[in-house]
C-alpha cells in the first residue's frame, strides 16, 4: 500500500479530521493577509493556490482529489500570507488542524517519516518547477507538466494551466495541436 494512503487511513481511524468543508465553484478557502494554520485533504473537487500581484494571477499550485493543500507558508510560520486558494470547481475537504496534524506526525516515526517524504516531493517539485519557469520553452514546460502530473490536464481548465505554466492561453491551445 502507498504510504501516504496509509498514513491518510490512519487519520480516519483515528477520527482526528476537526471539520469537512464544502466549497463553491470560485468560493475562497484562503485571501491575502489571513493567517490559516490548517491543513487541507481535497475529497473532491480542486483548488488552486495563487498571488496577486498588480491585478495579475499567478498560479503558485493546484490540489485535487486525495491531494493535501495547505497556504504553506502560513502552515509553517503562523503568520498573514500573501496567498490566495480558490475553488475550481464544488470541492469537499478534510480539515485538520496543525497541532492536531503535528501531535499525529510526532507519535511515531513511521508518521514522521512520511510526513518528511511528503515535504520532501513538494519541495523537490517546486525547485523542478522554479527551473522549468526560468530555464525552459514554453513547450518544454508542457511536456515535464504533463509528464509529472497527467491527472492536472483532466482535473484543471486549460486557462488556468496556461497561467501556472507562465503562457497565455492560446500558446497553451498551439503546443497541445501540435
Amino acid at each position: 500500500m502507498n504510504p501516504i494512503t496509509n498514513f491518510i487511513e490512519k487519520i480516519d481511524q483515528k477520527n482526528l479530521w476537526d471539520n469537512r468543508l464544502e466549497l463553491s465553484r470560485k468560493e475562497y478557502l484562503k485571501v491575502k493577509g489571513s493567517i490559516d494554520t490548517n491543513l487541507y485533504f481535497v475529497v473532491s473537487g480542486s483548488l488552486r493556490i495563487y498571488v496577486l500581484e498588480e491585478f495579475e494571477e499567478n498560479i503558485i499550485r493546484f490540489a485535487y482529489k486525495n491531494n493535501f493543500i495547505a497556504s504553506l507558508d502560513s502552515f509553517i510560520s503562523e503568520k498573514p500570507s500573501d496567498l490566495y486558494i480558490q475553488a475550481i470547481k464544488k470541492t469537499e475537504l478534510k480539515v485538520i488542524k496543525k497541532s492536531t496534524f503535528m501531535n499525529f506526525v510526532e507519535s511515531s516515526k513511521e508518521h514522521t517519516k512520511i510526513w518528511q517524504l511528503i515535504l520532501g516531493d513538494l519541495i523537490f517539485q517546486q525547485m523542478e518547477r522554479e527551473r522549468d519557469i526560468l530555464t525552459s520553452s514554453p513547450l518544454e514546460r508542457y511536456k515535464r507538466v504533463l509528464a509529472r502530473s497527467p491527472q492536472l490536464f483532466q482535473e484543471i481548465p486549460s486557462k488556468y494551466i496556461a497561467s501556472y505554466l507562465r503562457m497565455t492561453p492560446e500558446t497553451l491551445s498551439r503546443i497541445k495541436k501540435s
